[in-house]
């Protein structure tokens, strides 16, 4: 059949249009003209974004300015969801200005069980964090009073307890009982550290041994559970508090709720292991929001260490 064409006029201009078959394709020719390229098309949006600007909340996926959230204590200001924070940060968030006198710094641990690649974990971990190990210890005020502080930093290894942890946990309470002073661990761990078999096992005996010296001499010990306790931390120290609080949403327990419910055959409650649930059954006695952590605490050394003074005039 043969094609046939119409006429089209259009301000003057004749084009001639195919009616039904479009002509034929030359060799050599494309059928359609790719359009041309802008310079510095290839880079996307999303790269020309500097990093390090926002971040995004995992609880409500809001999108939070950097330095919002720095002066907010890592805390979302949309849904309150509470970001991790490290030890130094922590620290520097409680504590009163040029107070905080450091013990053990240089403590660092050793493959003496010659596990494959612990001592590539350690270097790591060493340059990320800037510790020798995971937990910072010392000395400080905290408002009016003078307490043995340790922070845990979940950033090394998971903030697990080896030789090191529980050594330095360790000394800080004998240093409290010796200076007649309160107690403070705020814990964020998954455990002991697996790399150190019974090496890690036996620091939850000893800095359970340095606590109770510590209560024989009345002085009150304050545990604070944060973003996740787990294992041989929340066996020991972390669970023997004079008062135990938790940071809104902390997770707690001592196997995870992976493995419970494995073991079990049986649907978890809601919230499990949540710092919400285990207040509401009893095994932590408050809630604290990071941001009001120290003016809290301020408070309990108040009326802890007035009763203690009461009871030793009595």
């Amino acid at each position: 059949m043969d094609t046939t064409s119409f006429t089209k006029k259009s301000l003057g201009v004749e084009t001639v249009e195919p009616a039904l078959t479009p002509p034929p394709v030359q060799s050599g020719e494309t059928a359609f003209v790719k359009k041309p390229k802008l310079a510095g098309s290839k880079k996307s949006k999303k790269r020309d974004i500097p990093e390090g600007l926002w971040a995004k909340c995992p609880s409500c996926s809001a999108m939070v300015f950097d330095k919002e959230l720095d002066e907010n204590l890592k805390v979302c200001s949309k849904c309150s969801f509470h970001f991790p924070i490290s030890a130094r940060e922590r620290i520097h968030s409680l504590v009163e200005t040029c107070t905080f006198e450091e013990m053990d710094a240089e403590m660092a641990s050793i493959n003496i069980l010659k596990f494959a690649s612990y001592e590539n974990k350690l270097e790591r971990d060493r340059k990320a964090t800037l510790l020798k190990d995971a937990v910072v210890t010392g000395l400080c005020k905290i408002g009016d009073h003078r307490v043995a502080l340790g922070v845990m930093e979940f950033g090394f290894m998971g903030g697990s307890m080896g030789a090191v942890v529980g050594e330095k946990l360790t000394r800080l309470v004998e240093r409290a009982t010796e200076k007649d002073i309160p107690a403070i661990i705020i814990s964020a761990s998954g455990g002991a550290r697996m790399q150190e078999g019974a090496f890690s096992l036996m620091q939850m005996a000893k800095t359970s041994a340095a606590l109770a010296y510590h209560a024989q001499r009345r002085l009150p010990y304050i545990s604070v559970l944060t973003q996740s306790d787990y294992g041989g931390v929340m066996a020991s120290y972390a669970s023997l508090g004079d008062l135990i609080i938790a940071e809104p949403g902390a997770l707690i327990g001592f196997a995870g709720p992976r493995v419970i419910k494995d073991t079990t055959q049986a649907e978890l409650p809601p919230g499990f292991q949540t710092a919400e649930f285990l207040l509401d059954h009893g095994l932590i006695d408050a809630i604290v929001p990071r941001k009001e952590m120290k003016g809290q605490l301020i408070e309990y050394l108040d009326f802890l260490v007035t009763g203690k003074t009461r009871t030793a005039a009595s």
